[in-house]
C-alpha cells in the first residue's frame, strides 16, 4: 500500500489505518461513478502487493482496454508515490508529478497516506478510490461486460463465502501479517507476530497439500491475494522483516503452489523483483538505514517444475489463459526470471 498509513500501539503492536476512500465504480454508477471503458486509469507500483493484485486481476480478466494503467517507482517520499518511471517524472495521462496531486483534487484536506493501488478518473484528475479490496472484486463484478472472452470466474457466486473467509484470515494473518513482524516495536509484539504469521502460514500450507487452489478447482481471487505476498518472502520479508524461520523455499508444498501460480500466464509475468527490492530496502529507512538493497536470492528457481499438476484443478476454469502482455505494460528484461535481460 505504500506510503502505508500506520502506527504503533503502547505494546509495541503495528496498527494499519484501514480506513480508505470508499467510493466505488459500479455497473449502476450508484456512487456517481458508473463502469465506463476509457473513463479510468489505474494507478500502481509493481513493489507494491496490495497494486500488485490489481495488475493481476486486471490482466486475467482482460480490462487492459478499458481500464488504462500508470505505474509510479519503487520508492516515494514521506509525501507521495511519483511517475519517476515516465518522461519527465510526469504521468503521461494524468499530466502530474505525484499521485498526491489526484487526492488532493477530490479531496483538498485530505490527511491520510497517499496509497497505490488508487483508481483516477481521467476527465477530472480526481481520484475515485484506494480501497485495494474491493477494487478487484468490482473488476470481477462491475465489469463484466468488458471481460475478455474467457475471462475466468475469480469471484464465483457459489464459493464468494468461502473466499472471503479463507481471505480474510489471508489478510490479517499474511499480508498483513508479515508487516505486523516488520515494524513491531518492541521483542514481545514481534514475537507474537511471528508466532501467529507461521501458524497461519502452516495453516495455508496443511490446505494446500491435497489441493492445487485454496478455494474450489480454479483460481480465485484468495490466490491472487496470497501470492503477492508469497512471491515477496524470500526477496524481501524473510530478512527485511525478519520473518525468518524458514524461506518459502523450506515450506515445500507453499513454494510449489507459488511456483504453479508464478508459471501461470497473469501473474509471474507482473512481478519485478528489482522494483520490490528497492522499494522496501530503500524506503524503509527505519528498518535499513543503510539503504543498500540485497543483491539476492538468484531466481532461477522459480522457472523449475513445480509437480502441482497432480492434484487436477483447472486454472481458469472453463476459460482460457490471458495473452501477452500488452506493449507499456512488460517487466523490464532483467527484472524477472520470465524477461531475462537481452544478450548481445
Amino acid at each position: 500500500m505504500g506510503s502505508y498509513v500506520a502506527g504503533t500501539s503502547e505494546g509495541g503492536e503495528f496498527r494499519r489505518d484501514t480506513n480508505y476512500i470508499s467510493t466505488r465504480i459500479t455497473a449502476d454508477g450508484r456512487d456517481g461513478y458508473p463502469v465506463e471503458p476509457g473513463r479510468y486509469r489505474l494507478i500502481v507500483a509493481r513493489a507494491c502487493p496490495w497494486a500488485n493484485r490489481t495488475i493481476i486481476v486486471r490482466r486475467l480478466l482482460g480490462l487492459e482496454d478499458a481500464i488504462s494503467i500508470g505505474f509510479c517507482g519503487p520508492t516515494h517520499d514521506e509525501r507521495s508515490w511519483t511517475f519517476d518511471l515516465d518522461p519527465g517524472g510526469v504521468d503521461p495521462v494524468l499530466k502530474i508529478p505525484r499521485l498526491r496531486d489526484a487526492y488532493l483534487k477530490r479531496f483538498p484536506d485530505y490527511d491520510k497516506g497517499i496509497t497505490v493501488p488508487a483508481i483516477v478518473e481521467e476527465s477530472t484528475g480526481e481520484v475515485v478510490t484506494n480501497d485495494f479490496a474491493q477494487m478487484t472484486l468490482d473488476f470481477s463484478t462491475e465489469w463484466t461486460r468488458y471481460h475478455r472472452d474467457g475471462a475466468p470466474q475469480l469471484y464465483p457466486e457459489p464459493l464468494r463465502d468461502e473466499i472471503d473467509e479463507v481471505a480474510q484470515r489471508i489478510y490479517t494473518e499474511v499480508n498483513n501479517g508479515v508487516y505486523r513482524c516488520g515494524f513491531a516495536g518492541s521483542q514481545r509484539a514481534y514475537e507474537d507476530a511471528y508466532d501467529r504469521l507461521f501458524t497461519a502460514l502452516d495453516w495455508l500450507s496443511d490446505r494446500l497439500s491435497g489441493r492445487r487452489y485454496l478455494v474450489g478447482d480454479t483460481i480465485t481471487e484468495a490466490d491472487v491475494r496470497l501470492f503477492t505476498t508469497l512471491v515477496r518472502f524470500d526477496p524481501v520479508y524473510h530478512g527485511h522483516f525478519k520473518c525468518n524461520r524458514s524461506k518459502l523455499t523450506e515450506m515445500p508444498v507453499l513454494w510449489a503452489y507459488a511456483r504453479d501460480l508464478f508459471q501461470t500466464p497473469g501473474f509471474g509475468d507482473t512481478v519485478d523483483f528489482v522494483q520490490i527490492k528497492q522499494h522496501y530496502y530503500i524506503v524503509h529507512t527505519d528498518i535499513n538505514p543503510t539503504r543498500v538493497v540485497p543483491k539476492g536470492p538468484d531466481l532461477a528457481n522459480w522457472l523449475t517444475a513445480h509437480g502441482r499438476e497432480e492434484l487436477g484443478g483447472r486454472p481458469f476454469g472453463d476459460g482460457t489463459p490471458p495473452g501477452p502482455t500488452p506493449d507499456g505494460e512488460r517487466v523490464p528484461a532483467g527484472h524477472n526470471p520470465l524477461s531475462p535481460p537481452s544478450v548481445g
